[in-house]
């Protein structure tokens, strides 16, 4: 490392620094990336199982790509595949299979309106739960329950299963385990409702032929084994999977992409303050070769031990990441944490091949100069760019006005697919162009602060001027702090801005029953359409379905949300229809949103599947705008229920101001009435939580830049200390020096701010009027003036704090 001086190690300890908290990053997100593609439920019902047998868990097509063959892709099922009984004989029949024993599930509903799982008697063994209190279920009126609930043998409770409320007498408690009801096995078939199927068949046994059971059963089941087994009882850790996966992928992508635009930076700032040490090796022989891996050497000995300690402190990090997310409740109850070497060495690896690769390309131009040009070009900063960097540039703002012109013309998916093109290419452009940038903000801001100050004030137009690469590396981590933020949060709050707004213009009901527990029979929405006072009353079932959408010319399977609703969903309900009639949603139809209809109108088919992984080919029926508030898909309610482990509704929107819904709610546990401003409250409680994963990503991210940029700032504040010694022999009082470097701060931080915020000005309304139809994003001035604040604040700090402390220092008469 060289050793000239404390600049030079000021420098040095900056890219340190920036590679430490990238390497943090990186391997923060392949913490979240490993732990969702190693991610199982907790194996607990099924822990006496050797194997689970289910229904296939996943919907598989083939979809067509640009210029290459079709490639196949797959999407986790939401609801349970279910299998026959009659399966478990032929399972018997396999090697090693003591027994089979076929689990059943669903929702039972306590006095108190908490929420259970009922299944029959059989299934008991499974875990095993044992008895703590009185016997088994033998008659069909006698429940086992867990003892959590408080249940005694002996006592008489009233359950609500499925359709049904009836009494049932305890006849005996379980210990630990999930809260369960247990009861006899042909009670709990008969309240399963799917007569001679099965949510899964158990095997008992050991040395079990996975390929022999998988041949034993019908329709390509799933055979889980070990850890698995726990997915085959909860679906919901396999159903987060993939969207945790892209979201890590993601967010991995966009921090390698910042480490490179932060360090590149700081390794460009730092081969420019060594220009005069690279000017005498030159003088004495030193060939560009020889320059160019001097630099590589020394920013890889620093980026090693940086990168090094960086991905250990990552697993941490991702540690942190994970708690919270799992506290938020965006990680469902069992998507475990995994902390292995593999994220320390992906961390260790991208972020060394970064350094490297910024300091090969910052030390092209120091190594090229000629020796009789060398010390000319030491004391001069080069008034031009390379070439290759004005070329690269204007080929990445080209790219960017492509996808700008494409988003502005496009809708649905093909334009917000666009938009992170383009967010990406204007931040690239920014980055090589920062020099040009830097320029004319120096001559547009520079005429406010001559004009402010009239001495110190063309001090600081000229030296933001004439330092315009030191300029532009400075410029570059601010205008990504603000696009980067902005963009983020402000795409968020306009979703769910519109989310909101498009759910409460299209919301017609009076009163809505909503339920505590696990929901509500569809005997609710019945009783009430017959009181006084109500003209409709639509049930809705949320879903999910998978189905093919084409975005920028390509099809992705993706799982839509969905509503499953009513016949008098038409009164309850406006999702602003533009083609076709809301009120032939029945049989086999469907209703799709403008964003995933992919030109579809009414009368055209759509080839989808449902929850369980039913495939359906539904004629279309009504395209609708208003997809944030209602979901891209409209089911109709009884084929959402049928294809669904539980046949309960969401909750009921009622027509009928002044009806009284009293005796409705009450005749159900946990159901309760709702106004409309109340039922939008908890919908936008909804929003906030599911805009917690962009918090995260926004925080760490935005971080990290924060933490380049004061880096950045004071490093390069802090080489500086030759000029400032100069202005001082020159007659140039601290003061004065200070207040130069305030205004050239206003300037370089001035110019950074406004090109970040014209990136979020370009991309945002594209965004907005991709996925809401106007082009007017929602942004909160608050959040706004924070953003700007945090970038512009940190970074005069940056500037003001190191100038002070260098200016403290006797000034040297010969400026060493």
């Amino acid at each position: 490392m060289s050793r000239n001086g404390a600049a030079n190690r000021g420098l040095f300890a900056g890219i340190f620094a920036a590679l430490l908290f990238a390497a943090m990053l990186v391997g923060a997100c392949g913490v979240l990336l490993e732990s969702a593609l190693r991610a199982h439920a907790p194996v607990e019902r099924f822990g006496g199982a050797a194997a689970v047998v289910t229904g296939p868990q996943s919907v598989e097509r083939r979809m067509k790509r640009l210029g290459s063959e079709p490639e196949a892709e797959s999407r986790p099922l939401t609801e349970r595949a279910r299998l026959p009984i009659s399966a478990a004989e032929k399972l018997r029949a396999v090697p090693g299979v003591r027994d089979v024993v076929a689990d059943v599930s669903f929702p039972v509903v306590l006095p108190s309106g908490r929420a259970v799982t009922g299944h029959g008697w059989d299934s008991a063994g499974l875990r095993p739960y044992r008895l703590s209190a009185g016997r088994a279920p033998q008659a069909p009126d006698e429940v086992v329950l867990s003892r959590v609930t408080g249940a005694r043998p002996g006592e008489a409770v009233r359950l609500q299963t499925n359709e049904t409320s009836r009494p049932y007498r305890v006849v005996g408690v379980v210990g630990d385990g999930p809260e369960a009801a247990f009861f006899t096995t042909p009670t709990a078939t008969a309240l399963y409702g799917h007569p001679g199927q099965a949510d899964a068949l158990a095997i008992l046994g050991g040395d079990l032929d996975e390929e022999a059971l998988r041949e034993a059963a019908p329709g390509g089941p799933t055979v889980a084994t070990g850890k698995a087994r726990g997915d085959a009882e909860d679906l919901a850790v396999a159903a987060a999977r993939p969207d945790i996966v892209e979201i890590s992928a993601s967010l991995g992508g966009i921090a390698i992409t910042t480490a490179l635009v932060v360090v590149g930076g700081l390794v460009v700032l730092s081969a420019r303050a060594r220009m005069r040490e690279f000017a005498l090796l030159r003088t004495v022989g030193a060939t560009p070769g020889q320059i160019r891996g001097r630099v590589v050497r020394e920013t890889a000995r620093i980026g090693a031990p940086a990168a090094l300690a960086g991905g250990v402190l990552s697993l941490g990090l991702g540690a942190a990441m994970h708690g919270a997310m799992a506290r938020e409740g965006v990680l469902p109850d069992g998507f475990g944490l995994s902390l292995g070497p593999l994220p320390v060495l992906a961390a260790f690896a991208g972020t060394l091949l970064a350094a490297v690769a910024t300091a090969f390309l910052a030390s092209s131009r120091v190594s090229r100069i000629r020796p009789v040009e060398a010390l000319g070009e030491a004391a001069v900063e080069p008034a031009r760019l390379p070439r290759w960097r004005v070329i690269a540039g204007v080929a990445f703002l080209v790219l960017g006005l492509n996808a700008l012109g494409f988003s502005t013309t496009a809708t649905g998916p093909d334009a917000a697919a666009s938009v992170g093109g383009l967010v990406m290419a204007l931040i690239v452009a920014t980055a090589l162009l920062g020099p040009l940038v830097a320029r004319f903000g120096s001559r547009v801001l520079g005429r406010a602060a001559r004009a402010i100050a009239p001495i110190t004030g063309p001090m600081a137009q000229h030296s933001a001027g004439a330092a315009a690469l030191r300029a532009g590396s400075l410029i570059t981590p601010v205008a990504l702090a603000v696009a980067f933020a902005s963009v983020q949060l402000f795409a968020h709050s306009t979703v769910a801005h519109a989310t909101r707004g498009q759910a409460d213009a299209g919301n017609h009901a009076d009163q809505v029953i909503v339920s505590s527990g696990a929901g509500l029979p569809e005997g609710v929405a019945e009783a009430a359409r017959r009181t006084p006072g109500v003209t409709a009353a639509a049930p809705v079932k949320r879903t999910t379905v998978i189905m093919p959408v084409t975005a920028l010319g390509e099809q992705s399977l993706q799982s839509l949300s969905a509503r499953g609703v009513g016949a008098d969903a038409a009164a309850t309900m406006d999702p602003k229809v533009t083609s076709g009639r809301l009120g032939d949603l029945r049989g086999g139809a469907v209703a799709l949103s403008r964003d995933v209809a992919g030109g579809r109108r009414a009368g055209s088919t759509a080839e989808l599947s449902l929850a369980d992984g039913t495939a359906i080919k539904a004629r279309v029926v009504a395209v609708y705008e208003r997809g944030l508030g209602f979901g891209d898909v409209l089911l109709p309610r009884d084929l959402v229920a049928a294809h669904s482990s539980s046949p309960l509704d969401d909750h009921v929107l009622v027509r009928g101001k002044d009806a009284d819904l009293r005796a409705v709610a009450a005749a159900d546990p946990g159901a309760r009435v709702v106004t409309p401003d109340e039922f939008g409250a908890g919908l936008s409680r909804e929003i906030r939580l599911q805009g917690f994963v962009n918090q995260v990503v926004v925080a760490a991210i935005t971080g990290f830049i924060l933490i380049g940029l004061v880096t950045t700032l004071a490093t390069a504040t802090a080489a500086r200390r030759r000029e400032f010694a100069l202005l001082r022999l020159v007659g140039a009082t601290r003061g004065q020096v200070l207040r130069m470097l305030r205004l050239e701060a206003a300037i370089v931080l001035g110019t950074g701010v406004a090109a970040g915020a014209l990136i979020a000005a370009v991309t945002l309304p594209a965004f907005a009027a991709a996925v809401t139809g106007v082009p007017l994003p929602w942004i909160p001035p608050l959040t706004a003036a924070a953003i700007v604040a945090c970038a512009a604040g940190s970074g005069a700090a940056a500037i003001l704090l190191p100038a002070r402390f260098v200016l403290r220092r006797r000034t040297s008469p010969a400026l060493s």
